[in-house]
């Protein structure tokens, strides 16, 4: 999407889509400020009739080596900073995924294990809904700030605890072969 004109008064005039309901935020490497006016006006025009929903918070998007990029939620927390409200996410850690799932295909959490290498995400959203937690070491998160939450008299920092950690996904291959 490009800017229709030089200046802010010509970004406000580009006409809307009458039939768009909702603004949603994922992932975009080709975010751009005018996305951002395009999702405000949308958001402003219908008010509270149109949905902001996001995919998901992460802050951050590990790469190998130590490395990193920003994630989508610094996308959302762009846009919900300019529409001053809050999205509703469907991602991780809200259960509007897992019971989505949960309900089509007759998940028992009793026999379903959450992988994931964040606790802020993945491993929330497992003990949220009662499932079995495996966190990887691959990811964001350090075995010291597990410790770090186990350690802690806080209820909400002990919902981010797995129930076990691998140092990497490779190390359930031989379980898998079993």
């Amino acid at each position: 999407a490009a800017l229709p004109g030089p200046a802010p008064a010509d970004w406000v005039q580009a006409p809307l889509d009458p039939a768009v309901r909702a603004v949603l935020v994922g992932f975009d490497e080709h975010f751009s400020y005018a996305k951002l006016c395009q999702a405000l006006r949308y958001l402003l025009r219908a008010g509270p009739d149109c949905l902001l929903v996001g995919t998901n918070r992460d802050h951050r998007l590990p790469l190998e080596g130590g490395a990193g990029i920003p994630g989508t939620g610094c996308l959302v927390k762009a846009v919900e900073t300019a529409a001053q409200r809050e999205a509703f996410i469907v991602g991780k850690p809200n259960r509007f995924m897992f019971d989505c799932v949960a309900g089509e295909f007759q998940v028992d959490p009793a026999r379903t294990i959450m992988v994931g290498d964040r606790l802020d995400t993945d491993i929330l959203m497992g003990n949220d809904c009662g499932l079995t937690t495996l966190l990887t070491l691959t990811g964001v998160t350090a075995l010291d700030e597990v410790r770090g939450h186990q350690d802690s008299g806080c209820a909400a920092r002990h919902s981010l605890v797995p129930d076990f950690y691998v140092d990497s996904i490779a190390d359930l291959l031989p379980a898998l072969a079993e």
